[in-house]
Protein backbone atom coordinates (compact mmCIF):
# COMPACT_ATOMS: atom_id res chain seq x y z
CA UNK A 1 0.00 0.00 0.00
CA UNK A 2 3.06 2.62 0.77
CA UNK A 3 4.19 2.36 -2.78
CA UNK A 4 0.86 3.19 -4.20
CA UNK A 5 0.40 5.82 -1.89
CA UNK A 6 3.74 6.79 -2.97
CA UNK A 7 2.45 7.06 -6.81
CA UNK A 8 -0.77 8.92 -6.48
CA UNK A 9 0.77 11.20 -4.43
CA UNK A 10 3.23 11.68 -6.56
CA UNK A 11 0.10 12.77 -9.00
CA UNK A 12 -1.81 15.01 -6.49
CA UNK A 13 0.48 15.74 -3.42
CA UNK A 14 -2.58 17.87 -1.91
CA UNK A 15 -4.77 14.68 -1.49
CA UNK A 16 -5.70 12.78 1.70
CA UNK A 17 -5.31 9.66 -0.04
CA UNK A 18 -5.78 7.30 3.05
CA UNK A 19 -9.00 9.54 3.69
CA UNK A 20 -10.53 10.24 0.54
CA UNK A 21 -13.54 8.36 -1.14
CA UNK A 22 -14.38 10.10 -4.12
CA UNK A 23 -11.26 10.47 -5.97
CA UNK A 24 -13.09 9.81 -10.05
CA UNK A 25 -16.68 10.95 -8.64
CA UNK A 26 -15.12 14.28 -6.39
CA UNK A 27 -13.05 15.45 -9.56
CA UNK A 28 -9.57 14.71 -8.37
CA UNK A 29 -8.34 12.05 -10.54
CA UNK A 30 -8.85 12.06 -14.32
CA UNK A 31 -8.44 10.15 -17.29
CA UNK A 32 -4.57 11.28 -18.04
CA UNK A 33 -4.18 10.42 -13.98
CA UNK A 34 -5.60 6.92 -14.61
CA UNK A 35 -3.39 6.09 -17.24
CA UNK A 36 -0.25 7.33 -15.21
CA UNK A 37 -1.63 5.08 -12.24
CA UNK A 38 -2.34 1.97 -14.83
CA UNK A 39 1.35 2.72 -16.56
CA UNK A 40 2.87 3.23 -13.10
CA UNK A 41 1.04 -0.04 -11.44
CA UNK A 42 2.20 -2.46 -14.80
CA UNK A 43 5.82 -1.00 -14.14
CA UNK A 44 6.17 -1.45 -10.47
CA UNK A 45 4.30 -4.29 -9.18
CA UNK A 46 4.35 -6.16 -13.30
CA UNK A 47 0.34 -5.97 -12.58
CA UNK A 48 -1.50 -5.22 -16.08
CA UNK A 49 -4.93 -3.89 -14.73
CA UNK A 50 -7.37 -4.94 -18.03
CA UNK A 51 -10.04 -2.51 -20.23
CA UNK A 52 -13.07 -3.91 -17.79
CA UNK A 53 -11.02 -2.98 -14.25
CA UNK A 54 -11.07 0.24 -15.53
CA UNK A 55 -14.39 1.45 -13.63
CA UNK A 56 -14.99 4.33 -11.19
CA UNK A 57 -15.45 2.18 -8.48
CA UNK A 58 -11.66 0.67 -8.59
CA UNK A 59 -10.29 3.79 -8.17
CA UNK A 60 -12.51 6.16 -6.17
CA UNK A 61 -10.34 5.38 -3.50
CA UNK A 62 -6.78 4.26 -2.49
CA UNK A 63 -8.35 1.38 -0.57
CA UNK A 64 -10.78 0.31 -3.62
CA UNK A 65 -7.43 0.59 -5.75
CA UNK A 66 -5.43 -2.06 -3.77
CA UNK A 67 -7.85 -4.53 -3.41
CA UNK A 68 -8.09 -4.35 -7.22
CA UNK A 69 -4.67 -4.78 -7.27
CA UNK A 70 -4.47 -7.62 -4.80
CA UNK A 71 -6.76 -9.72 -6.75
CA UNK A 72 -5.06 -9.05 -9.85
CA UNK A 73 -2.04 -10.68 -8.26
CA UNK A 74 -3.53 -13.16 -6.74
CA UNK A 75 -5.36 -14.37 -10.28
Amino acid sequence: MDKLLQILEGLHPDVDFLSEDALIDGGILDSFDIVTIVAEVDAEFNIQIPPQALIPAHFNSAQALYALLQRLQND
